[in-house]
């Protein structure tokens, strides 16, 4: 008997970690507006590198769309530096998972600000992108663009980053380490990504401890992230508690390069903006080689450790 109300216990459990994460989902949600033009603006940073990475690079952006024969996907999106038109180089790639009802036109300018950095950033329409499925197909296909496409042979693909919000977190981490082709991403960046129990019971399961690229995992220190519940494996504790990036981080081999830290005040739905600027040195580091943008990461001066705006940094360089 005790057995039979264990189990039943454990399906209640799995019931109000759903239930919670709806809610939660929804509430979120009906806040969600588009992301404004030059929202960036509005970010300010002591930090010096954190600023200069949080607002637009030195390239003039181009974007355009595909027609995806995948319903879900709708179109495969592409923003751009516009000099591309007139050179014969080859640039990063971004590729991006969108967080739970969040296609790509809800937050353009956000990708815009990304590609100024000399980003080719990719992305499509899906709003519901845990099992990292669609990122896969979308990723296939931009790896074999046709050969009239104006981005033929343009996209480096030997430096291709991925970046992924909330449900789109977990279809990062997804895409990353469930799918064959997976293996041609060189590093990843998570903003509240859902921690395994809640997407465990959203059927977005991920294995973090399959992650052999650089990562950096980032949250928020607000309730909506994390609810400070006392044992997340056994209640919902919010989106993204530190209990769980503790947890994610040490399932990563030592071997492999990652930082995890949280956005000192932030909510969910602070972390599109509040993650800009890191987020940014990130890829830059990480498929540039961008060594200014490497200080934010490096070594005991590194400036992620010294500044207000982050706590909870832990990381292995």
């Amino acid at each position: 008997m005790k057995k039979i109300m264990k189990i039943i216990g454990v399906i209640i459990l799995a019931i109000a970690a759903v239930a919670a994460a709806l809610v939660l989902k929804g509430s979120i949600e009906a806040k969600k507006a588009s992301v404004k033009e030059e929202y960036y603006t509005d970010f300010a940073s002591s930090a010096p590198l954190e600023q200069k990475y949080s607002q637009v690079g030195e390239y003039e952006v181009s974007s355009f769309d595909d027609p995806s024969d995948n319903e879900t996907i709708k179109k495969v999106r592409f923003w751009y530096p516009s000099e591309l038109a007139s050179n014969d180089k080859k640039y990063p790639v971004i590729v991006v998972v969108n967080a739970s009802g969040t296609p790509a036109f809800k937050y353009e300018p956000w990708f815009k600000r990304l590609a100024s950095w000399g980003f080719i950033v990719v992305g499509n329409e899906d709003p519901q992108t845990g099992t990292g499925e669609t990122t896969s197909i979308m990723l296939d296909y931009i790896l074999n663009l046709p050969s009239a496409h104006q981005l033929n042979g343009r996209l480096d693909a030997d430096n291709i980053g991925i970046v992924g919000f909330s449900q789109g977190g977990a279809g990062a981490i997804a895409a990353v380490t469930m799918y064959d082709n997976g293996t041609a991403y060189k590093a990843i960046f998570t903003g509240s990504a859902a921690y395994p129990l809640l997407a465990e019971n959203m059927g977005w399961r991920y294995d973090v401890s399959k992650i052999k690229i650089p990562y950096f995992m980032a949250a928020g220190t607000g309730k909506t992230d994390d609810n400070g519940a006392a044992d997340i494996t056994k209640e919902y504790a919010g989106v993204a508690p530190l209990a769980s990036l503790v947890g994610n981080y040490e399932m990563i081999s030592d071997d492999v390069l990652k930082v995890r830290a949280r956005a000192t005040g932030a909510e969910h739905e602070d972390m599109l903006a509040r993650s800009d600027g890191y987020m940014t040195a990130w890829m830059l580091w990480q498929l540039c080689g961008d060594e200014e943008a490497a200080e934010v990461f490096i070594g005991e001066s590194a400036e992620i450790l010294h500044n207000n705006n982050w706590q909870d940094v832990e990381k292995n360089k």
